[in-house]
């Protein structure tokens, strides 16, 4: 069945309790007269309470209705927080440089609100060192304790060591707090522009005021 609501001669019922289009209640009408109201507004007759009895129905555009409403829709789904899994790969034996660029990804990444999959990939003989993977883990896992948490603690599956980080923020107020950031630097960007425009309006004043007025020649 279509959920769209029945609209004008789609509406098949001997009365309805009708809605004006400021949302005030006219009563309970004959369909074809609140029909009749329709064409004299120049609006849509839409039943937004099919099972009312009788009907509820609402003088409305509905071509204006259906494109409101699905631009708040597009909005909500463009602000809905959905939590993303990202994966950090690392070898035991990593060196500073490259632990401190990784580290500076997952830092990145829980900062966003995401969760992300730690995994130590071990190699030949490294297999039977473990502890070294999980030494390397809790390292990661205290540097980065004021953005997140351990939420699965290590455990070995088959070549590597996996452990997930999950973010003490949450994904929705990353987001506010990104789009605050953005909102401000914007702003800032915005005021330096005006500050150099006016800076220069009056650098050109000054060199107008100091130029020498011109003196009139006899005649």
């Amino acid at each position: 069945m279509s959920a769209e609501p029945r609209i004008n001669d789609r509406i098949r019922v001997p009365e309805v309790r009708l809605v004006g289009p400021s949302g005030e209640q006219v009563g309970i009408v004959p369909l074809a007269k609140a029909l009749e109201l329709a064409q004299e507004y120049d609006l849509d007759l839409v039943e937004v309470a099919a099972t009312a009895r009788p009907p509820v129905c609402k003088l409305m555009d509905y071509g204006k209705f259906k494109y409101e409403s699905a631009m708040k829709a597009r909005e909500a789904r463009k602000n809905q927080a959905h939590t993303v899994i990202k994966e950090m790969k690392l070898r035991p034996k990593i060196d500073p440089h490259d632990y401190d660029t990784k580290k500076g990804h997952v830092v990145r990444f829980l900062k966003q609100g995401d969760k992300v999959k730690i995994t130590i990939m071990f190699r030949g003989r490294e297999q039977s060192r473990p502890e070294l993977g999980f030494r390397l883990l809790q390292r990661l896992a205290s540097d980065v304790e004021d953005l997140g948490f351990i939420e699965s603690n290590p455990k070995q599956d088959g070549r590597n060591m996996i452990m997930v980080l999950g973010p003490h923020k949450k994904k929705t107020e990353a987001m506010a707090e990104a789009r605050e950031a953005q909102a401000a630097r914007k702003a800032e960007r915005q005021g330096s522009s005006d500050a150099a425009s006016q800076g220069e309006t009056a650098e050109a004043q000054a060199d107008a005021a100091e130029a020498p007025a011109e003196t009139p020649s006899e005649a």
